[in-house]
């Protein structure tokens, strides 16, 4: 029909209005649900599953936004583009982050009986970086400012 599409794929997103349900989240969601609730109730630890060596890359919702108005502007490609950050980190650290930035005192305990599942997953984005866009929002600030929208919005309201 001669129209110009491209292809997106995006990495792990986070973000406002992420899915914070308490069984079908993904990891940056379910793990500030598991520590806001372990903090509210005093809990001394948060367990997460396997050995906390996998590594993951994860990107803001709104870097994602700006990355998508930047590739209509700048791309035209029949073949997909990936956008991300280029940058993992391993689960343990991930937890470690989301603890300092919820304020919980507690441990984080290894279930290492659970699987760990892909030990890397980490998008290639020199082309998108190549034509000159990158993401803007750091980790620890995206997240922060994540959890603040949970708070502000009632999201853990249910947890007792």
């Amino acid at each position: 029909y001669n129209l110009n599409y491209i292809c997106l794929m995006p990495t792990n997103l986070y973000g406002p209005n992420d899915n914070f349900h308490p069984t079908e989240s993904h990891v940056p969601a379910a793990l500030m649900r598991r520590f806001h609730h372990a903090k509210i109730k005093g809990n001394k630890y948060v367990e997460i599953w396997g050995t906390g060596k996998p590594k993951r890359e994860f990107l803001h919702v709104d870097d994602l936004a700006k990355a998508s108005i930047f590739l209509l502007e700048n791309y035209s490609s029949d073949s997909h583009i990936n956008v991300g950050t280029s940058k993992e980190i391993s689960i343990i650290d991930f937890a470690n982050l989301i603890k300092k930035i919820i304020g919980f005192d507690g441990e984080i305990l290894l279930d290492k009986s659970k699987p760990d599942g892909t030990m890397l997953k980490r998008l290639d984005t020199t082309k998108i970086n190549d034509l000159g866009w990158y993401p803007k929002i750091n980790l620890e600030e995206g997240l922060t400012k994540t959890y603040n929208w949970a708070l502000k919005n009632n999201i853990f309201k249910n947890d007792n």
